[in-house]
């Protein structure tokens, strides 16, 4: 039995808001280049039809604000950037995340 690539889809999308925030910590990017970063990282191929969906609720809810930027002989792009209010919730679910790992790695000992 051959490995799969990345992780379980169910876990691709609990943990993909909140890997999303943390990759625009590092500064503004466009979708491709979210999922691509991610990607290299290990966590598996994107599709659109996930990551898009994901980032528009991340819009939506404050998370991450966004503009266009012009094409350079192509089309523009939408451009990402973590919101003040974004910061702030990624700092929640990195707490709220630490708190399932130490739970995780403890049940059963």
């Amino acid at each position: 039995m051959t490995k799969p690539e990345g992780f379980p889809g169910s876990w691709q999308r609990a943990m993909l808001p909140m890997l999303l925030l943390a990759e625009l910590s590092a500064g503004q990017a466009h979708g491709y280049a979210l999922a691509k970063s991610l990607q290299e990282r290990g966590f598996g191929p994107l599709k659109g039809a996930t990551l898009y969906p994901a980032l528009a609720k991340l819009e939506a809810s404050g998370f991450v604000e966004t503009r266009w930027e012009e094409g350079q002989g192509g089309p523009g792009r939408k451009v990402y950037e973590l919101s003040a209010t974004g910061r702030v919730e990624l700092a929640e679910q990195r707490a709220s995340f630490e708190q399932l790992t130490q739970l995780v790695q403890s049940t059963g000992h």
